[in-house]
């Protein structure tokens, strides 16, 4: 069965805990396996890359690694960051800001 998650690709968000805390980005991939998401710009890690071919260039390359999923929190329309909630308007089920009551 497939974890649901309140924090969708493309949100920007705002890192709570950790190195980075304070730093926004938007979510690049969520990883529902490790309970991670990962942002864009931030936990930022150096990796060995191994040489694969003739053009590819090896060394040591910076890439972002997965951030627990808890500590990060969306960004709402007002800047401010905050929990996920949902309303039905009509027939449809909708993302709300649970601070301003807005729509995300």
């Amino acid at each position: 069965m497939d974890k649901k998650y309140k924090i969708r690709k493309d949100d920007t968000v705002q890192v709570l805990a950790g190195k980075d805390k304070g730093k926004r980005g938007t979510v690049v991939r969520i990883i529902p396996k490790k309970n991670a998401v990962i942002v864009s710009g931030i936990n930022i890690v150096k990796k060995a890359m191994k040489k694969r071919s003739q053009q590819d260039q090896g060394g040591i390359a910076e890439i972002e690694a997965p951030l627990h999923i808890s500590n990060v929190a969306v960004v709402d329309k007002k800047g401010n960051p905050t929990r996920v909630g949902y309303k039905i308007e009509g027939d449809k089920k909708i993302r709300v800001s649970r601070k301003s009551g807005e729509a995300l």
